[in-house]
């Protein structure tokens, strides 16, 4: 049988998915976009509040991946904005009727 690895996230990813829940977002959205569990999520809200929020043990972060971590964070958001408007865009659309 198969250890499983766990998953390593560069501080900038943990900070950017922070930003998100103190911009509004809820826990869960966030965490269902970027792959993530709930619990970790809200695991680094609150280490971010008191301050302690910290990136990998080890440096061993490659800048391709914390380019995909960076692209992750923005489709999300993009997705989020997307969805927003195509829901205006239904709505002004049954208006117009």
């Amino acid at each position: 049988m198969k250890k499983a690895t766990r998953a390593r996230y560069t501080l900038e990813f943990k900070e950017e998915a922070v930003r998100l829940v103190n911009g509004g977002e809820r826990i869960s959205t966030v965490a269902r976009n970027l792959g993530l569990a709930e619990q970790t999520l809200h695991n680094w809200v609150k280490a971010a509040g008191n301050g302690g929020l910290k990136g990998p043990a080890t440096s061993s972060v490659s800048a391709e991946q914390m380019e995909i971590s960076r692209l992750k964070a923005e489709l999300s958001r993009v997705r989020m904005e997307r969805d927003i408007l195509k829901k205006a865009a239904a709505y002004f659309a049954r208006e117009s009727l």
